[in-house]
């Protein structure tokens, strides 16, 4: 297997800024933003810091831990719970679930399962920094910061340091 950085630091900050431009021009207010965790936690942020650093309002931020939603779950032995923390009440508010990479579409798909079980919001939105392909399920994300085209036996992985990486890079490995 073949490990090349397929965006560097740089990229990953400039690909954020990106990301929030995006949301940001297409909504008049700051929508709910809610992480996928593990990952798609801290992207939530820094999207927020970028509206920030932009001028704009703070969005609402939330974390989502679709441990118990996953369709595999018994396949995947003891699970580790993170747990939710989504605000209050999403009724009629516009959400965008963030995450830091799209395959299959399973992950968003109990995504969107679990926040159902927190109200009806208006429009949830789809957010990921990598957007790999190879779909399994009809989802397609309204915000992509890269694409990147990869076959079953690849695996794309976005290293963050709030993650504990030593640096911000999406690797990419071919096998």
């Amino acid at each position: 297997m073949t490990t090349s950085v397929f965006v560097d630091a740089a990229g990953v900050t400039e690909g954020v800024s990106r990301l929030a431009k995006a949301i940001q021009q297409r909504h008049a207010q700051a929508p709910v933003l809610v992480g996928i965790r593990t990952n798609g936690v801290p992207l939530a942020r820094r999207i927020a810091a970028a509206f920030a650093a932009l001028g704009l309002p703070t969005p609402q931020l939330g974390a989502i831990d679709i441990t118990l939603y996953r369709d595999d779950l018994g396949a995947r032995g003891l699970p580790q719970v993170l747990g939710s923390d989504i605000p209050a009440d999403l009724e009629g508010k516009r959400v965008v679930l963030v995450d830091d990479v799209l395959y299959t579409g399973r992950t968003v798909r109990a995504a969107l399962t679990e926040l159902a079980d927190y109200g009806r919001p208006e429009r949830i939105e789809l957010c990921v920094l990598v957007d790999r392909g190879l779909r399994e399920l009809p989802i397609c994300a309204d915000y992509v910061g890269f694409e990147c085209k990869t076959g079953p036996g690849d695996h794309v992985k976005v290293e963050l340091s709030e993650s504990g990486a030593s640096k911000d890079c999406v690797l990419l490995k071919r096998g």
